[in-house]
């Protein structure tokens, strides 16, 4: 069968539809506007946190999507969306004065890394990248991840509106945990429209308010939702415009060896990730899909840094279009075409670009407030559902000095204006220092499994990792929806 035919199925209600399989191509429609959706919210939310253009990302997303396809056959259904992995990154390379030029490029080295990767797995096979990366480095690198984005809510977005913030922040814990099945999967999104309507009723009950975001401004008059451009921008055409830095929406990379290095820790993140949903997908389909794990780490490395070469977002697999599967059964990737011609046509709507760019800053607050956090705790969450003894010194000892390094921003001056620092540093003392102590345990002849994780566990199933850490976007509110049992995922 040609990779671009499908088996055309019509099954009862709560019957599967294999990956290779479709329905009739109105349900098949249907079923792809159902994943743009899911994917819709924190899929443009993180480049506006990143300081990039959502309507890039968008459109990105979607061709990436394609690419994904393409490279694992058909046979991996999957929605790359923006991801969340180096959103630390950035707020550290910004505030060390890099632009979004420097951001891309940091970036799109570091998905060429992950390119890299899926090639050696795609070779080696799965177990090499477990016993580098086991689950008590993941877990660590994760949280350093979203412990470091912490300041960037204090000072950058909840003083821009507090209230709205709070606001906000409350719909969006109440939204993704007590709302049923679909809902609240889509739980950013709908925080994001609360968040809108609490802004602009706002405006009309009290007036501007006098605010700003970030170290050093002055706080000014200003309405909290403003469309301005919104009525000349055109319905149709590509992505252009300046960023809030000056750079242009569409733009050249420019690779920095320092701001790369704040950005790798990232690319743990997305292994995680990508191997985790592939165990995911292969879980529910009941397919073999372990020789596609490399295809899989290769092609999100590769649609990384093909966005990043025109100034779009980092990628990942997405959790809320496993969460999609769950609840239809239906694992058609010909679905998945539909989503992504969906989100590229969104992509070339300057109109919807405009209307992103309104989203008022105390929105993000309350909604980076609870995703941020997420992240963080997504790294303890690996620790628990692996089964990580603290009590072992490899565990205890050998992550301490680089959670400490990375979440207080230690930094490494090496001389000549070149510094490691944040979480590039954190991330080289828990690798390093772990598996000194692994070894120290080996050669000690301890019998315990050097990689640090309990016995029998080295294969260990990571699909929650996936689920989690996109809340991401993160990727990604699907994790907490409450819906695990419903949707068929493991508790």
């Amino acid at each position: 069968m040609s990779m671009f035919k499908w088996e055309v199925v019509d099954p009862a209600p709560g019957e599967p539809v294999g990956a290779r399989q479709r329905l009739p191509w109105g349900k098949t429609a249907g079923l792809g506007i159902q994943h743009v959706v899911a994917m819709f919210g924190a899929t443009f939310v993180f480049p506006v946190v990143m300081g990039l253009d959502p309507n890039l990302a968008i459109l990105f997303s979607g061709l990436c999507t394609i690419l994904f396809l393409v490279v694992c056959k058909n046979r991996v259904p999957s929605y790359l969306g923006t991801s969340a992995a180096f959103v630390g990154g950035v707020a550290a390379i910004r505030a060390m004065g890099g632009d979004s030029a420097d951001v891309t490029g940091a970036i799109m080295v570091a998905g060429l890394v992950l390119l890299a990767v899926g090639v050696f797995v795609h070779f080696a096979g799965p177990k090499m990248v477990h016993a580098v990366l086991p689950p008590a480095v993941t877990g660590a690198v994760v949280m350093l991840i979203g412990f470091n984005l912490a300041p960037v809510v204090a000072s950058v977005y909840w003083p821009v509106d507090q209230w709205t913030a709070l606001l906000t922040a409350t719909f969006l814990v109440l939204a993704a945990v007590l709302f049923p099945g679909f809902w609240g999967r889509i739980a950013v999104f709908l925080a994001l429209v609360f968040g809108f309507v609490i802004s602009y009723l706002s405006d009309i009950l009290f007036g501007p308010i006098t605010s700003c975001g970030g170290d050093g401004c002055t706080p000014e008059p200003h309405l909290r939702v403003g469309f301005d451009g919104l009525a000349e921008a055109p319905w149709i055409g590509l992505p252009s415009g300046t960023l809030d830095d000056g750079v242009a929406a569409v733009h050249g990379p420019n690779v920095s060896l320092v701001f790369v290095l704040l950005v790798l820790p990232g690319v743990i993140a997305l292994i995680a990730e990508n191997l985790g949903h592939v165990k995911a997908v292969a879980e529910m389909t009941g397919d073999d899909l372990d020789p596609y794990m490399g295809r899989a780490l290769g092609a999100d490395g590769a649609a990384t840094a093909l966005a990043s070469m025109f100034g779009g977002s980092p990628t990942t697999t997405y959790a809320e279009n496993i969460g999609v599967m769950s609840a239809t059964r239906v694992y058609s990737t010909a679905a998945y075409y539909v989503a992504a011609g969906v989100a590229i046509l969104l992509g070339l709507c300057p109109k919807f670009g405009v209307l992103v760019a309104a989203i008022p800053g105390g929105v993000l607050g309350g909604i980076t407030l609870v995703l941020y956090g997420m992240i963080s705790l997504v790294g303890a969450k690996i620790w628990v559902e692996n089964g990580i003894d603290f009590g072992e010194p490899r565990n205890l000892v050998g992550l301490a000095a680089g959670m400490v390094a990375g979440i207080g921003g230690v930094a490494l001056d090496l001389g000549g204006g070149f510094e490691i620092g944040g979480i590039a540093l954190g991330t080289i003392l828990v690798i390093i220092y772990f598996h000194a102590v692994a070894l120290r345990d080996r050669r000690a002849g301890s019998g315990a499994p050097a990689e640090g994780v309990p016995a029998g566990r080295m294969e260990t199933d990571v699909s929650e990792v996936s689920e989690a850490s996109q809340v991401s976007g993160a990727s990604e509110v699907s994790g907490v929806s409450g819906q695990d049992e419903e949707d068929g995922r493991k508790p």
